[in-house]
Order: C-alpha cells, then sequence, then structure tokens
C-alpha cells in the first residue's frame, strides 16, 4: 500500500511511530565498521557493525527514541482531533476526530509506559562466563543488554496496531491490527525469560488471547458469509434491513463478543489477566490496563455501535451485555478483596472497571437511548478510558519503583510508603481515591457520567415526590439496576483501595532507605497525578470534554 503525500501527512502519527522503528532498528547497529574497496587497501566508513559507538551501546537510547517518537505521535493525534475531515486512507481507514482522540489515548499510555521501561530494565551485568551450565548460559546470553531493542521496538508496534485499529472501517483490517498489537503484547508479557513467573505469565496469556482471538475471527467469517461484505458501512445497512435477528449474524457478533471480552478483562473472559499483571513488570502491566483495555472498548464499540447497533426488530446483544457488565464488576471487585499482590489486585480492578464500561455499552444497545443520551454514555466511555491512563498508569509507576528495589510482590511491601516518600505516597493514595470514584477526581466524573447517562436512559426524568414514588419506579426499566450496580460496587471497591492507604500512612515501614530516585518516572507519577486532579473539576475537565465530546460527534 503506497500513501500519496496528503495520505501520509493525514497519517503523521503512525509515520512518527514507523520513524521511531526504524532509528530503534538502526540507531543501536551503528559503529565504527570499514568496507574495502576490492582489489584495493582503501577502506571507507559504513558505520553498520563493528565496534558500536557509545551513545549507540547505550542501553537507554532504544527507550529514548520510542519515548520520543509515541510522545511526538500523542502530540500529532491531539492536534488532528478538531482537524480531521474524515479522509479516507485506501478504503480500509478513515482519519476522524474520534480515530484520533483514541491514538492520542493509546501513544499516551505507551509513551509512558517506554520512559518507566528505561528504569524498569536497566542495562545488565551478567556475562555468559557467569553461567553455571549449559541451560543458565543460553538464558543469559538472551539477557544481552541489546534486549532493550526489542522490548522498545515492540511497544512501539502495540502503539502502531492500536492507531491504525482506530481508524479502520473494515472489520478485517481491523482484526489485523487488533492482532499486531496483541501479538506484540503477548512477547512483551513474558519478557522477564529469566524468571519461571514471567514465563508462565507470557504462556498463559498468549494461550488464552490466541484462543479468543481465532473465535473472533471465526465470528468474522459468519458476518462475511451473512452480509457478502467485511466494510462496516455494508455490515451496518444489512443489520438495518433484519425485520428478525438471522442466526449467522448473531452467532457472528457473539463470537466476536468473545474475543473482545478477553481484550477488555471482562468476565469470564478474565482469566488470564491476573497472571499476566502479576507476572510481567508493572510498566507493561499498567499497558494491559489502559492502551489494551481501550484498544478492546473501541474494537467492541466498532462493531455493536458502529453496524450491530440496536433498531427497532434487533436489540439481541444488550440483555446478555447488561448481565455480563454486572457480573464483571462485581466478580472484579470481590477478587480483589483478597488479593495479596498489589498488580494482581490492580487487574481485578481492571475487571471491575471493564463492567461498568460494559454497562454503559449496555445501555447504548437497549433501545432506550435517545441521540442525546446515546451521545452521553459514549461520551462516558471515551472519557474513563483516557482519564484511566492517569490514574491506573500513576499506580503501576509507583509499583514500578518498588520493583526497582526488587520489592512491590506483596501489599504489605506498601507498608510505611509514607514514611520513606511521602510524595510518592500521596499520588499513590490520590490515584486510589481516583480508581474509586472519590470526588472531585477524575475518576467520579468519569463514573458520574456513566451513572448520570443509566439513569436518564432507563427512568422518568420527571421529579420524585412522595406521592409519584411508587409509579416513578414502575416506569424505571430494568436497565436502571446497571447504574445501581455501579454504585454499590464503587463502594465496595473502597475497602481494597482505601486498604492501600491504611498501609502506607499507618504501617511501620518495611525498609529505612528511600525508593529509588529515576527522575524521568518521578516526574511522570506527579504530572499523572496532577492531572487526576484538574481533569475532575473545573477548565481542565470542561476542555478534555469538549475534545471527547468533538471525537464522539465524527464517531
Amino acid at each position: 500500500m503506497i500513501l500519496s503525500s496528503s495520505e501520509a501527512t493525514a497519517m503523521a502519527p503512525e509515520m512518527a511511530i514507523l520513524v521511531g522503528i526504524l532509528l530503534a532498528i538502526l540507531v543501536p547497529n551503528l559503529g565504527d565498521a570499514k568496507a574495502r574497496i576490492p582489489l584495493t587497501s582503501f577502506k571507507f566508513p559504513i558505520l553498520w557493525g563493528g565496534t558500536r559507538f557509545e551513545i549507540t551501546s547505550d542501553p537507554r537510547a532504544p527507550g529514548i527514541i520510542s519515548t520520543v517518537s509515541l510522545a511526538v505521535a500523542c502530540i500529532l493525534s491531539l492536534y488532528a482531533i478538531e482537524s480531521s475531515e474524515g479522509k479516507t486512507i485506501s478504503g480500509v481507514m478513515e482519519i476522524t476526530g474520534f480515530g484520533r482522540f483514541m491514538s492520542m489515548v493509546f501513544t499516551a499510555a505507551l509513551a509512558i509506559t517506554a520512559a518507566a521501561s528505561i528504569y524498569r530494565i536497566p542495562s545488565t551485568k551478567i556475562t555468559v562466563d557467569d553461567a553455571k551450565d549449559a541451560d543458565e548460559r543460553i538464558t543469559l546470553s538472551l539477557m544481552d543488554n541489546r534486549r532493550q531493542v526489542d522490548l522498545h521496538i515492540l511497544l512501539m508496534m502495540v502503539a502502531l496496531g492500536m492507531s491504525l485499529m482506530a481508524l479502520s472501517t473494515n472489520l478485517f483490517f481491523l482484526i489485523v491490527c487488533l492482532e499486531l498489537a496483541s501479538m506484540a503484547s503477548y512477547v512483551l508479557v513474558g519478557f522477564h525469560k529469566e524468571s519461571r513467573i514471567g514465563g508462565e505469565a507470557g504462556v498463559k496469556y498468549f494461550i488464552v488471547g490466541s484462543i479468543a482471538s481465532a473465535t473472533g475471527i471465526y465470528g468474522m467469517s459468519l458476518l462475511y458469509l451473512w452480509a457478502g461484505s467485511l466494510d462496516f458501512a455494508g455490515l451496518s445497512a444489512s443489520w438495518a434491513a433484519m425485520d428478525t435477528l438471522d442466526p449467522l449474524a448473531g452467532i457472528g457478533v457473539g463470537l466476536m463478543l468473545v474475543a473482545f471480552g478477553f481484550k477488555v478483562s471482562a468476565a469470564p473472559f478474565h482469566f488470564a489477566a491476573p497472571d499476566a499483571y502479576s507476572g510481567t513488570n508493572a510498566p507493561i502491566a499498567g499497558m494491559l490496563a489502559t492502551a489494551s483495555k481501550a484498544m478492546g472498548f473501541v474494537a467492541m464499540m466498532r462493531v455493536l455501535v458502529g453496524f450491530a447497533a440496536p433498531n427497532e426488530a434487533v436489540t439481541a446483544w444488550a440483555p446478555a451485555l447488561g448481565v455480563l457488565a454486572i457480573i464483571t464488576m462485581t466478580w472484579g471487585n470481590l477478587a480483589a478483596l483478597s488479593s495479596e499482590n498489589p498488580k494482581r489486585m490492580l487487574a481485578y480492578s481492571s475487571v471491575a472497571h471493564a463492567g461498568y464500561m460494559l454497562a454503559a455499552l449496555a445501555a447504548l444497545g437497549s433501545g432506550l437511548a435517545d441521540s442525546n443520551t446515546q451521545d452521553l454514555l459514549q461520551m462516558a466511555i471515551v472519557f474513563h478510558l483516557s482519564v484511566l491512563v492517569l490514574f491506573k498508569m500513576g499506580a503501576f509507576l509507583v509499583l514500578t519503583l518498588l520493583e526497582m528495589e526488587g520489592t512491590g510482590r506483596s501489599i504489605s511491601d506498601m507498608n510505611g510508603l509514607a514514611r520513606r516518600d511521602p510524595i510518592i505516597a500521596s499520588s499513590m493514595f490520590v490515584f486510589m481515591l481516583s480508581l474509586a470514584g472519590i470526588p472531585p477526581l477524575s475518576g467520579f466524573l468519569s463514573k458520574f457520567l456513566m451513572i448520570n447517562g443509566l439513569v436518564t436512559t432507563t427512568t422518568d426524568t420527571g421529579a420524585v415526590t412522595a406521592t409519584n414514588a411508587m409509579s416513578w419506579l414502575q416506569s424505571v426499566d430494568p436497565y436502571f439496576l446497571l447504574a445501581l450496580a455501579i454504585v454499590l460496587n464503587s463502594a465496595l471497591s473502597l475497602f481494597y483501595y482505601l486498604r492501600i492507604g491504611l498501609l502506607m500512612f499507618f504501617e511501620e515501614p518495611v525498609s529505612d532507605s528511600s525508593l529509588p530516585k529515576a527522575p524521568l518516572l518521578r516526574v511522570a507519577i506527579l504530572v499523572s497525578m496532577v492531572l487526576t486532579v484538574l481533569f475532575g473539576l473545573g477548565p481542565a475537565s470542561e476542555w478534555l470534554l469538549s475534545l471527547v465530546e468533538t471525537a464522539i460527534s465524527t464517531f
């Protein structure tokens, strides 16, 4: 596929990522190699191979390249949100404000992941001469410093797949981009191959993810047999023309929901998520909880809202999704209550948050929402996905600091963190409060938008008094239970979120030493904490909501 100059300009964020991938391949291999002209003794420098230069052999170089390229892609996406004009690329992509907003979310999360990985996966001092046997020699050879290149190329491949997926107008292209991001994610989960738990997490995540993907692809093939096209426009027209639900269409969409359910960690497709989060390092776990989850919800919205939107005859998937939402949020919160590993606790928290957004999606498919309420529900989902990058990723960044000193595997490692590092502990507490939905933080605003959309969709907006309360209750649609479930589960989640604060501020510290310096990582934590507060109220939240509204208007 060859792009014209105008198409290449429209795809500037993806071009920035591609440039980053090329630089990550080329720069670490630059050295003082020379080539000799045949039949002469003259040698000229080719700068490829040989003894690498000091700057190109620095293990931090790939991380700097990926962080900068992803940050540039994020800024370009932000700039293009309001200026996108629906330009179609090669018949399978369309540049819209929605696609650009989501690519901004993806690249922001991955830029933070890349920056944190510079500290989390530093250069190793181990050589193969330290090996005790042949097996250990192989393992140590794989731990060469050049693995930083592999890590950051994989991160940029994830970003490229996610960004292209957000622009897709064809179901086949969407699945291909989804798998491009997913396959790289499987490798990243098992990247710590020197540890047993890392390899186990990677294998589990790959096997379950592959089965889920195969199920989704089979569902896509059924949709092609039914509609004869995989373009969203053709699928939408075929869906809208149905008087009753066609079995091929219903089964196809249902099978695709299985694949997307794995991507968003919805119960009962979430079983690999806690193992993956706890087995990989904290930055990659943060990527799974934010960018990967957002990718799954964008794909789900493309299918359920993009072409399988409810009509007067067909609302088949909404009740099932509503039940799935309640099970997901309840299961996630109950499992998080008993988790002693902080990353596993945040994994189950991520499951619960998937349930909240599934509730909003179910209301969209109920057929009860008018155009204004539909926009409100979609805004709630997209706003929650965007601010989740701040407080969910921020929590994993704090765990990254703990992992750098060799702890963070048990929730008791949080004991006395406020005495060791008051600023980091305070930031972590803000992240926990935002995850719980405490006002005036951005997590509260996102949950409020979802609950408000659900209540507006399912109830009469007239005033409720003592005399008409019974009639109001009789007018309430069963989907109102989704709003009630979000409120009750948010209250339940307070127990394990506030437990973190209790341990940090009231328990004796496990160590007298301060946390690692890691200046870039600390800046990312502080910026995330400040934005978590600012996006919950005031002009900053209004600005972000206006961006989300602009994005939704082009969906």
